[in-house]
């Protein structure tokens, strides 16, 4: 957490920043007074010692997945996209089994007695993945609104493609979304933000960052996280970075990062426990 402390010297007194992580502590001078900006200078500081803690280790993650041979690099990805399709599917309801996601989309078993706009859903969200694994396409509104449309259009055809004209709210959560007359506004500023930030942002840092503010935004009326974790792999994958799979079973810290972050105004929340999970989940690579 970052605070400002008082040094006098003299009959002087000065104002700093710092922000202790537990292994080392950094400062900030401020000036004899405290800046009318304080809140952005507190912001920009932690995101700043943030980047300083963690981006050797991001990079050093990204060096050892590149040094895998590109055979195992495509196999590791063919296995990723089905456990990643079931666990973004798993976390938002569906009724498949991961042995039974995994028979769906390797050999086309269907499973008895199981949701059919589960399956459909599953098949889709696969082949989507897939296709932007083959292709990276430019990231532009244009791209994500095909991606809702192709993953909805069989089993929400009133949702699929659609910026929502109406406010919404997650069931169980008291997280707050951007006003349905302002969607359209937002999410202009979040390409344009995007799009600079994607030259000077380490990928780890911008799939977060990127995941946490559509997600905030939730411009469709339904199916938001899903395309908010496929971006989140997009630009993983795009900057030669390993994806990342939040699993069914981490959903409880998941959700309590993105709704915290969301009542306090503060992405950095989410941030910081997102490039903890990932560097956690990416070990093998150090």
């Amino acid at each position: 957490m970052v605070s400002v402390i008082q040094r006098k010297k003299g009959k002087r007194t000065f104002h700093y920043l710092i922000h202790n992580t537990g292994k080392k502590q950094y400062e900030k001078y401020l000036g004899k007074t405290i800046p009318d900006n304080i809140e952005i200078l507190k912001r920009d500081f932690e995101m700043d010692v943030l980047k300083k803690t963690y981006e050797p280790e991001l990079i050093s993650i990204k060096e050892g997945y590149d040094s895998q041979h590109d055979t195992l690099k495509q196999k590791f990805l063919d296995e990723f996209s089905i456990g990643f399709t079931h666990d973004t599917q798993k976390i938002e309801g569906s009724t498949l089994t991961k042995r039974e996601t995994y028979d769906l989309l390797k050999f086309s078993l269907t499973p008895n007695r199981k949701s059919e706009p589960d399956m459909i859903e599953a098949k889709l969200h696969h082949a989507i993945f897939l296709k932007m694994i083959k292709n990276i396409p430019e990231f532009n509104g244009k791209i994500v609104l095909n991606w809702h449309k192709e993953m909805f259009e069989k089993t929400m055809k009133e949702f699929a493609g659609i910026i929502r004209t109406y406010n919404v709210f997650v069931t169980n959560s008291e997280s707050k979304f951007t006003h349905w007359k302002f969607v359209p506004n937002f999410l202009k500023e979040f390409y344009s933000w995007y799009k600079k930030s994607e030259k000077t942002t380490n990928p780890v840092i911008l799939s977060a960052l990127a995941h946490f503010r559509f997600g905030n935004i939730h411009p469709f009326g339904d199916g938001n996280g899903r395309i908010s974790r496929l971006i989140m792999n997009y630009v993983l994958i795009k900057h030669n970075y390993p994806p990342l799979n939040i699993k069914f079973s981490d959903r409880t810290s998941y959700y309590d990062a993105l709704e915290r972050g969301n009542l306090r105004n503060d992405e950095i929340y989410f941030l910081k426990w997102f490039v903890k999970f990932y560097i956690k989940n990416n070990k093998k690579y150090l």
